[in-house]
Formats: C-alpha cells, structure tokens, sequence
C-alpha cells in the first residue's frame, strides 16, 4: 500500500480518497492519540486551514476526531500555515494541524502536522501515526463521559499572528512612502497580509483578496504573477510580493515587473544578513534544486553552502544539522530560525523589504547579487524506478555531460516523489548548449527506464 503520507502530508482531491472526512477524522484520532502518549498534561490541538470550500468539512471531522479521543481542539479557521505553527508554540498547544493544499487548485486539499515546536512532523513521527490507522491501534483507548475533548475558539488569533510577524521587521526601519502590491492568492493571507504592511507604514494595494471558496490559486498568487507585475508596472510600485494559498512561500516581482525566486530572494537576505553579523557561521542552506548561479554567488560572497534534499522540512532539519540561520527553496519557501520555524510568505517579505530599505537600493539592483545560470528541466515517464546509480548508460552519459559543462554547470536527475516520473535537469553556461544536454540525457532516461 503507498504511503499515506507525501512529502509535505496528506494531499489529494478532496472527498476522494485519502481526502476523505473519513480519512481525516482517522489522522486526528490518530494524532491525538500520539498526543497523549508524548505527555501526561492537559492535552489540546490547534486546527487552521486555508480558505477552499472543502476545509470546513474536513476541519469538522478533523475536530470530531481528535475530540472523541479526549483531546481539546482550538479552531483558528483561515489563517496561514505559519500563523498555525506560531501559534502552537504560542498557545503550548501539543500539535497544530492545517487543512491546506498550499498552491493546488481549490479541487485538492491536505493535512500538514506541526510538533509543540512549531516544526513539521518527522518521517518516523508521520509513520506513526499512519501505523495507528492501519492497525487500528488507537482504538484500544477511547474515553467517554467528561474526558471528551471539545473545541474551544480564543479571541482575535489573526491579530496575535500579525504581531508577531510584524515584529521580525527591524524597529529602526520603516516601510513609509514605499509602494507595494501584494497578492494574496485569494487565499489564507487575505486579511493578515495588507494588515501587516499597512501598519508598517507600506502604501499597499492588495488584489485576490476575496475568497469565494473555489478562486484560491486561481491565475494568481506565487504560481501565477502575470497579474501582479503588470500592476506593479501600472502602479510604478517598489515591489510586488506574492503568496501562495496557505501563505509559508513567496515570489517577488521587482519594480520593472520581472519574477525573482526564492533563490534570488535567500541570496539577497544572506547578503543583508553577513553584512549585520546575523549570518550565523555564514552559512545557507537551499535544496538540490537551487540555480548553479545562486551557489556561485554564495562563493563570491563568502558564504558556505549546504543542500538538502526537496523539500522544506529536509531543508529545516539541514538547517539544525549545519547551524545555520537561513534556508530556502526556490519555490519560495525561506526560512528564517532567527524568527521562525517553518517558512512564512510574510516573514520573508519583510526581510526583503528591510534589504531594500536598509541599502536604500531597488529591487532589481539588489537582485544582481546573482545571475540565473541557463536551466533545462525534462520530466520522463518512466515504468519504473531502480536506483539511478546502478544504471552504468546512464552514469556514463551524465559523466560525459558533465565534461562537456566543463565545471561551469551541473547535471541533476531525480525520481518524482510522487508520480512516475524522473526529472532531468541540467545548467549551464549558455542556453544552447544547457538544452541539448539535457534532451540528450532524457533520451538515454527513456530509453532505459521508458
């Protein structure tokens, strides 16, 4: 059977299996039975989701089932994934949970887990819990009477999240006189994030911010920026910052309209950051994935770098193992230890912010602290998945393409987590010679595995 559990929880089309209330009342029996076997102390969860028409109805079964094993619950309805996480933490809660699809279309939803820490859940901690399920294990406990959790809304936690996130930008700077265009994906971010700027003195115009249920990600936020840069052009502003629908990624658009990734965005903060003396061990951390320009900036400026696998929780962990401060992906999740523990949109949009005000510089100057290496990127249908190392063609022809490269870029090629598919990707110093490689190389991937 596969694995309940992708790389970032649960995930699928909602009332369609494994998004099933069903399903989802099963993970919160299940996560609350974990609860109360981690701690003997008064035992609650907090639930958020985002805003796509099938989250009230996995958050009741979701509710439903961590109550019947004696757990409280605190809903915090739509809010963003890392107000979820500092909330957690904030309210010494034992687990937050979010019923989220991050960018997937309002079709889709999912189930993400976050420790008393604030932090995703491990591998063997997500295991567990899907072993729960599957043996039915959980069901040796069930209490009646006065231990049944119930579930317990708190005041205003929008406003405790949008505290805290304005507290990470530096007090001796302002955001006065600076126009900014956010999007928020008409999704979680809707009313947390024009609150936040504005109170920092942003002029910010807002657009997407009218959930319907079924418009979240929808031609708009971090997978789609048309919009956005042409309304930042239109309004001749400073920046245009895009989340996505559960809010814990970003994509910036500079003032000439031009889409800048989470490399771009990491490799302009860990600049700020060495220059404060924030940069702890000056030391970043990004994925597999990140651009061969992005590491050649990082040697330039001094600053060593380490790659985790996908993924921001692998990202994180890489972060704690090597004790460094910053890390990202560039998707644009980025996180910032020094704030938080998970990525957060909002966070990071306000460090960036604070680079520009700090330098008194533009947008698009600052991002020249790195040049996108030409990237090729070919996904393969393949009818199985051996280990790639021990495909002898193969390695051949990536040692031949690296040779070709000359040290001026790199081969990457990885399976799909969750489809059957191996991705080839390949950069280098010039376009031309950066898409012949690659094609190459996907002949010979399906030629083999095809």
């Amino acid at each position: 059977m596969a694995r309940l559990f992708g790389t970032d929880g649960v995930r699928g089309v909602a009332n369609t299996p494994p998004m099933t209330a069903e399903t989802v009342l099963e993970i919160g029996r299940a996560a609350a039975y974990l609860c109360k076997k981690q701690s003997d102390h008064y035992h609650k969860i907090v639930i958020g989701r985002d805003t796509r028409r099938s989250g009230s109805m996995l958050e009741s079964a979701l509710t439903a089932g961590i109550c019947s094993m004696g757990v409280d619950v605190i809903p915090l309805g739509p809010m963003p994934t890392p107000g979820i996480a500092f909330l957690t933490r904030s309210l010494r809660a034992n687990m937050g949970i979010v019923i989220s699809a991050s960018h997937n279309p309002y079709q889709d939803n999912g189930v993400k887990i976050f420790s008393r820490e604030g932090t995703k859940l491990t591998d063997a901690e997500e295991d567990e819990i899907e072993h729960l399920i599957t043996s039915g294990r959980r069901k040796l406990v069930v209490p009646g009477g006065i231990e049944i959790g119930i579930a317990k809304r708190i005041e205003d936690p929008g406003g405790r999240y949008i505290v805290f996130c304005k507290h990470t930008f530096p007090p001796n700077l302002s955001l006065e006189g600076m126009r900014v265009v956010l999007d928020c994906a008409n999704g979680a971010t809707y009313r947390i994030a024009p609150a936040v700027f504005s109170e920092l003195g942003a002029d910010a115009e807002a657009i997407n911010c009218e959930p319907t249920g079924t418009n979240i990600n929808e031609l708009c936020g971090s997978q789609h920026t048309e919009e956005l840069a042409a309304r930042v052009l239109e309004r001749q502003a400073d920046i245009g910052l895009a989340f996505d629908g559960d809010g814990d990624r970003l994509i910036a658009i500079d003032e000439k309209g031009r889409e800048l990734s989470g490399d771009h965005i990491v490799a302009m903060c860990a600049r700020m950051y060495k220059h404060r003396g924030w940069l702890k061990n000056d030391r970043v951390v990004t994925t597999v994935m990140s651009n061969f320009g992005f590491l050649t900036a990082m040697r330039q400026l001094g600053i060593e770098h380490f790659a985790s696998s996908v993924g921001d929780r692998y990202v994180l962990e890489k972060m704690l193992e090597k004790d460094a401060v910053v890390g990202g992906e560039p998707s644009g999740h980025v996180i910032f230890l020094n704030h938080h523990t998970t990525g957060d949109g909002i966070i990071t949009a306000l460090q960036l912010l604070a680079c520009m005000r700090e330098s008194g510089r533009r947008l698009s100057d600052l991002a020249r602290v790195m040049r996108m290496a030409p990237q090729k990127n070919i996904n393969v249908n393949v009818k199985r998945k051996p280990p790639l190392e021990k495909l002898p063609e193969l390695q051949r022809a990536v040692r031949r393409a690296e040779k070709e490269l000359g040290g001026k870029g790199r081969v990457l090629i990885r399976y799909s987590g969750t489809q059957p598919m191996c991705r080839v990707m390949v950069e280098g110093p010039k376009k031309q010679l950066t898409e012949r490689l690659a094609q190459r190389l996907s002949r010979t991937v399906k030629k083999l595995l095809g």
